[in-house]
């Protein structure tokens, strides 16, 4: 659906709201699916936006639509669950498309690229920019329609056991990166890993790696890296706006009736609002609490994110010459970063300078 499908559909809301839902309901059939997450339940936050979901499908439907949430490695591996929603084992999956890159590296705009866009503008470009439009006809190659499914907000840039200094620094660092970023990463003379949420701390631990990235404060504490590496980083330069989607199997969609499919896009708008909220409201409390706690902060150095910065340019202009769906999506994603950052350099970022230099 367009966005503006979803004006229309929202009217069972109004429905539901009148009072009127019950004869509507009722003409309805069960339906009842199955959705693996690409996270642990640990994780409150993201992996709780496929619950919130979940959720709303069965409010707004008197009960008459569930759908059981199962979490990384309960039915599927963590990066086993586009071929899952593919071929028809589960309806419906709660991932970050970008790690999903080695099938198609435009699996990796769909979620964030280096130095993308951030939360607000992905949003965007998704709802009324061609975004939407644009992944649907790539994801369809894949049996799958997509729905927004929380950001995260810009995020951090991980934990690592030395300080990073300088560009110099990234040669040879065995760095748990995620999903299409890790391509950077090793044309900067780094070493990606790319080892899910739930196995990320005893890599750190044990040193089969030398720093990982996550999410930000709030996940990250819950994870501990704290405790088996002092130094925290940011920006997180491939991440300013990490979308995480919800796939459903076309089959699937398609089976449902036009109330069922009005239903499934309003709680997955709802779904996608309310994750992002709750990492800014939770994020400041964590990172307070790490700092309390001996976690040393600092900034990546320029000269490395100047560095990162060719690198992603010059990788997106390879794609472009030898990847035709990566190519056709990235020519309006690009297009739309530009005029996005445009009109952010002032009202949004002036704003932001000059709050974030007061003491509130």
């Amino acid at each position: 659906m367009e966005r503006r499908s979803f004006v229309r559909g929202a009217g069972i809301a109004g429905v539901l709201a009148a009072g009127t839902a019950p004869a509507i309901v009722q003409a309805q059939a069960q339906v009842r699916w199955r959705l693996a997450s690409s996270f642990p339940k640990s994780l409150d936050t993201i992996y709780g936006g496929a619950d919130e979901f979940a959720r709303k499908v069965s409010e707004l439907t008197g009960g008459k639509f569930q759908i059981s949430v199962h979490s990384a490695g309960e039915l599927m591996p963590a990066f086993g669950v586009v071929d899952g929603v593919q071929n028809g084992t589960v309806e419906a999956c709660h991932t970050v498309p970008y790690y999903f890159f080695g099938k198609d590296e435009t699996f990796a705009l769909g979620a964030a690229i280096p130095f993308g866009m951030n939360s607000r503008q992905m949003t965007a470009w998704m709802m009324e920019g061609n975004g939407m439009k644009l992944m649907r006809e790539f994801y369809a190659q894949y049996n799958i329609v997509n729905f927004m499914g929380g950001n995260t907000g810009a995020q951090m840039a991980g934990w690592y056991r030395k300080e990073i200094k300088s560009a110099a620094d990234v040669k040879g660092l065995k760095f748990r990166i995620g999903g299409f970023a890790g391509k950077v990463l090793e044309r900067m003379g780094g070493v990606p890993q790319n080892i899910p949420g739930g196995e990320i701390y005893q890599s750190l631990e044990k040193g089969t790696i030398d720093a990982a990235e996550w999410i930000g404060p709030y996940d990250d504490q819950k994870l501990g890296f704290n405790k088996v590496a002092p130094f925290y980083a940011y920006p997180a330069w491939w991440e300013g706006g990490p979308q995480i989607d919800f796939f459903i199997n076309t089959k699937a969609y398609n089976a449902l009736s036009a109330e069922y499919k009005a239903v499934i896009e309003m709680a997955s708008t709802y779904a996608h609002v309310d994750m992002q909220a709750k990492y800014d409201g939770r994020n400041p409390a964590a990172l307070k609490q790490l700092v309390a706690q001996g976690t040393k902060l600092f900034r990546f150095p320029k000269d490395a994110m100047e560095l990162a910065f060719k690198e992603s340019m010059a990788l997106y202009s390879e794609l472009s010459a030898k990847n035709p769906n990566w190519k056709k999506v990235y020519a309006d994603f690009s297009k739309f970063r530009a005029d996005q950052n445009l009109w952010f350099r002032f009202a949004e970022a002036g704003f932001d300078d000059f709050m974030q230099q007061q003491k509130l």
